[in-house]
């Protein structure tokens, strides 16, 4: 902030002068102190200057409703959805969510550099905040062919950018364990910011190299145990819940007041179907709760975790000074979404996205998929009569992201 905003923000926070607007009659959900309390929140340039009572020429009163900082979606690719980045941002909004952690990673799949800078630029004006991590496994193995290839010196560009966090899940475990040059280039160029890992089912010496590499956190954990593990070495934990992968019934038993601040919640891969049918980030809130945990540690989870896991300064919570991103609900334990204000504006009203959609010029994503039409013989599989009619079939499992191996047979 300027000198001339951060005096004008004291000035209101001491009551010398009125607020913007003032919020007033809300149960305030303090997910730093955890506890819920009444009070007025004084509203001025975007920001809280402060909890108490405030005068205003403008005041919005919330009739007892619950208000709480706005949701923050820990790891998500926001392709995965199906959306451009603006329709997926007006979705999103209206479940509450104020900011999302995006990796760009099938953007960057097919276009490359072009990818990561078309998320960046297409958020802009969103109703949301699009923060990015820097795809790190671009393609994610060898054997792809989608289009690009990303190393160290190609991402290097985008650590300037003010809404650039880190680095992206290092889904190359094995590189990682195995001091692959290009992968510690990249772990080596975020050094002292934020590491995103992946390492699904990984344990004992290979967890241990694999954390002591400098990654930070985990998305992948799929059994309680398992998360168990990463807990004691230092990870955070991304409690995911997404279209495919729902782990949240099985981690959260892990939650207690003693773990909690290790916790966040994403979604990692969620297709607008069950966006709309279900929710995004509020989902989870809401069925934390009815799995038994307090409702203002899953709000806490959902906010003020993972805004300081990405040093998001002043965010995720209601405090004097932070952003006034708030969401005011009108069910606490349904966690069922009012209004949501982004830097004390008025983004959602009565459940629904009120923000004008940006409409964007230039190259938009499309027109990258180009391949010969297919028939039914191009997509059979015929078995080698040598080898038995055998066939190695991948098998996808209900819920989870991991997969079984089978062999099945198969026509000659």
């Amino acid at each position: 902030m300027s000198h001339n905003s951060t005096r004008n923000l004291i000035d209101v926070a001491a009551g010398r002068k009125p607020a913007d607007f003032v919020l007033k009659n809300g149960r305030i959900v303090n997910v730093v102190s955890n506890e819920i309390h009444k009070g007025d929140i004084a509203i001025v340039g975007g920001r809280i200057a402060g909890i108490g009572t405030y005068r205003a020429d403008r005041t919005v009163d919330l009739g007892g409703k619950h208000i709480c900082p706005g949701f923050i979606d820990a790891h998500v690719h926001i392709e995965s959805s199906m959306l451009a980045v603006q329709e997926y941002a007006r979705v999103v909004a209206a479940c509450g969510t104020t900011a999302v952690v995006a990796d760009p990673h099938e953007f960057a799949n097919v276009m490359g550099i072009e990818g990561i800078s078309y998320v960046l630029k297409t958020s802009e004006g969103a109703p949301i905040r699009v923060y990015v991590t820097l795809s790190s496994c671009v393609p994610a193995s060898p054997l792809e062919s989608a289009g690009a290839t990303l190393e160290a010196d190609d991402l290097r560009q985008f650590l300037s950018h003010p809404r650039v966090v880190g680095l992206a899940e290092m889904m190359n475990y094995p590189g990682v364990i195995n001091g692959d040059a290009g992968v510690l280039a990249k772990l080596s160029m975020c050094e002292g910011r934020i590491i995103d890992g992946h390492a699904p089912s990984l344990s004992g010496n290979l967890l241990n190299a694999y954390a002591a590499s400098g990654i930070m956190s985990d998305h992948e954990c799929i059994r309680a145990e398992e998360a168990a593990e990463k807990l004691r070495l230092g990870l955070s934990i991304m409690i995911r819940e997404g279209s495919q992968t729902r782990n949240l019934a099985a981690l959260l038993p892990l939650v207690t007041p003693a773990t909690a601040d290790r916790f966040m919640f994403c979604t990692d891969d969620k297709d607008v179907r069950d966006l709309i049918d279900e929710g995004h980030i509020d989902y989870m809130i809401r069925t934390a709760i009815a799995g038994g945990l307090d409702p203002i540690l899953a709000i806490r989870l959902a906010t003020w975790n993972t805004a300081r896991y990405f040093r998001m300064h002043g965010a995720g919570a209601i405090l004097p000074g932070y952003r006034a991103d708030l969401v005011v609900l009108d069910d606490l334990k349904t966690c069922k979404v009012a209004d949501v204000y982004v830097d004390g504006v008025k983004t959602v009203e009565g459940g629904r996205c009120i923000s004008p959609t940006v409409r964007l010029t230039g190259k938009d994503g499309r027109d990258t998929v180009h391949i010969s039409k297919l028939s039914k013989s191009d997509t059979r599989i015929v078995a080698d009569q040598s080898h038995s009619r055998k066939i190695h079939v991948i098998e996808v499992l209900d819920n989870r992201i991991d997969t079984e191996r089978s062999i099945v047979e198969g026509p000659l």
